[in-house]
């Protein structure tokens, strides 16, 4: 059985928009859900959600178990450098949104399509993860830590391609995934990335040597979504 998703390129958005978008889309699917629970409709007859993909202007966002130290600029330096800062409400620490790098919103339904939200972040790596694989590379995931990583285990080289940072109510998600493909890294030199301190970020540009094909990563990325979740993806 496949789980029907509507997929959405918004391209390029101001975050606080877009989180008001996504939050509009999820609180819909929640109350659609508490609805659906009085009437008692079946997990496999309620929509399974939206899949939002976008890029940001360059923002830094701080989860709600972070700590602000991990942001090493202050208010005037951010206006300098044209990013803005917020505060939201995913799990994780702060981490960086900026122009080319693919920012997901899946608002899934886990009963829906049948998962938990373990499981469900595991299978958000492992799309990103075989993404990678198209490029030639070998990513994997750090014990005790989200995301999706080249050379995990290997002292001083570990570095984060793609952060993880989710919201769940009522097993609907928000907040999503931030993969870097052509991403200007020098931002994450601002901040602690994720909380760490001994570890590096990449993208796919700096790992190949060369800008990427920004609309295919996309393809790839949505390609492995839909393969991984068994989703039927519509516009």
């Amino acid at each position: 059985m496949k789980y029907r998703i509507e997929y959405k390129d918004i391209g390029i958005r101001d975050y606080k928009e877009t989180w008001d978008y996504q939050t509009e889309i999820f609180d819909k699917l929640v109350n659609f859900k508490k609805t659906a629970a009085t009437l008692a409709v079946s997990p496999e007859n309620r929509p399974a959600g939206t899949l939002i993909f976008v890029e940001h202007p360059h923002v830094y966002t701080l989860g709600k178990s972070g700590s602000e130290n991990n942001l090493l600029v202050d208010s005037i330096q951010l206006k300098a450098r044209d990013a803005s800062f917020y505060k939201i409400d995913r799990g994780g620490d702060i981490t960086y949104h900026g122009p080319g790098q693919i920012v997901g919103y899946p608002i899934f339904d886990l009963d829906a399509v049948n998962i938990g939200l373990k499981e469900y972040i595991y299978m958000l790596e492992e799309a990103i993860i075989q993404t990678v694989a198209e490029y030639g590379l070998k990513a994997s995931r750090l014990e005790g830590g989200t995301g999706v990583w080249l050379d995990p285990d290997v002292g001083g080289k570990a570095r984060k391609i793609c952060a993880i940072g989710v919201r769940a109510s009522r097993y609907v998600t928000m907040h999503g995934f931030a993969f870097n493909v052509n991403t200007s890294l020098e931002y994450f030199n601002f901040i602690n990335p994720c909380g760490f301190t001994d570890k590096g970020v990449t993208s796919l540009e700096k790992e190949l040597g060369c800008r990427q094909d920004f609309e295919k990563a996309k393809e790839i990325v949505k390609k492995k979504l839909e393969e991984i979740f068994n989703l039927e993806i519509v516009n």
